[in-house]
């Protein structure tokens, strides 16, 4: 099935102003990516975070499309339910035409107060407003005019065009239950990031959804992205990329605190703990590129359907020659076993 690669955020570095490095270099990377091999390249979405965590997806999707030929060009997540529908429906289709088939749509409800505030959206009715989005972008990608009197969205009768050139597959990302059962009976497939035991229990409550509803499971894809790091040994890759991993996660907590702070973005505390801890929880693995292999399909033993592999192994405080060797590691250990 081959590995996916991502996921992009064009974040500054500490100490920087000016994006311009960020954005060259996730054209860039995604451009190795296809020329490495990786099956796709994942994009993910915040909103107002000081180091810039990429806002606009589907923007860069566009910029994707036209700089690569052949790979799947992935949205790891959009927050949907901070967009207006026809409006996603409208940039979508625009992407699908500019890669030509490539897009796989990835939404996800979202979690931070300040983006619904920010976005003028009503986080205590996202759940809502996901359904009825994965409601309206089938019928807007028709180009019929349609109707929808929702309680979220009540649209008037209008068409939406353009319209993709094939069906545009959306994915769904999160890890509580009514999330996927929603993807099971709305979507096309989840974009899991959880642990082996987490995500036995997603396809078990997919494949339970389908039964209930009468659906073939053989028409769900099973995305499963995790963080690998590469290296001689488990310790070796730990070491080689403890600062880089603690800042990705740290900034996950820093991120609505941030919303309101002055450029230039600060640096990481430092981290003090056991590297090993940085792994605890999640779904995160470190080691020989066998070793990684072997945790790969051991997911995809445990469960009894097919299941798709990402490497969320983008770091934005790696240099550029850095995040590459990495991707070439993967590529040539990882991808070809998987």
């Amino acid at each position: 099935m081959g590995l996916g690669f991502g996921l992009l955020s064009a974040q500054l570095r500490p100490g920087e102003r000016d994006w311009t490095r960020a954005y060259d270099e996730t054209i860039a990377i995604a451009v190795e990516a296809e020329r490495l091999g990786f099956t796709s390249v994942w994009t993910t979405e915040h909103h107002f975070v000081d180091d810039g965590y990429m806002p606009s997806l589907l923007v860069v999707g566009a910029a994707l499309a036209q700089a690569t030929s052949r790979i799947e060009l992935g949205t790891g997540v959009i927050l949907a339910p901070m967009h207006h529908p026809l409006r996603l429906a409208e940039d979508a289709a625009t992407v699908q035409l500019l890669s030509h088939g490539r897009l796989t749509l990835g939404l996800g409800l979202g979690w931070s107060e300040t983006e619904f505030a920010g976005l003028g959206a009503d986080a205590r009715h996202r759940g809502a407003a996901m359904d009825e989005i994965l409601q309206i972008l089938p019928q807007a990608w028709t180009g019929e005019p349609f109707t929808h009197p929702g309680p979220i969205y009540n649209l008037p009768t209008l068409a939406v065009r353009p319209t993709p050139p094939r069906k545009i597959p959306v994915v769904i990302g999160g890890g509580a239950e009514p999330a996927i059962r929603r993807a099971a009976r709305l979507a096309d497939g989840i974009f899991a990031n959880v642990p082996t035991e987490q995500f036995v229990q997603q396809v078990g409550w997919v494949l339970d959804e389908c039964e209930r509803i009468g659906r073939d499971p053989a028409t769900f894809r099973f995305i499963h992205y995790s963080i690998l790091l590469p290296g001689a040994s488990r310790e070796h890759a730990l070491t080689r990329y403890r600062d880089a991993l603690w800042a990705m996660q740290w900034k996950y907590s820093d991120m609505e605190a941030s919303a309101t702070r002055s450029l230039p973005p600060p640096e990481a505390p430092v981290y003090t703990r056991p590297d090993e801890a940085l792994l605890h929880g999640r779904a995160t693995y470190a080691g020989t590129p066998n070793q990684l292999v072997e945790a790969l399909l051991d997911i995809r033993r445990q469960v009894p359907v097919p299941v798709e592999f990402a490497a969320r192994s983008y770091f934005p405080l790696l240099e550029f020659s850095a995040q590459t060797d990495l991707m070439a590691a993967l590529a040539e250990g990882v991808a070809p076993h998987v």
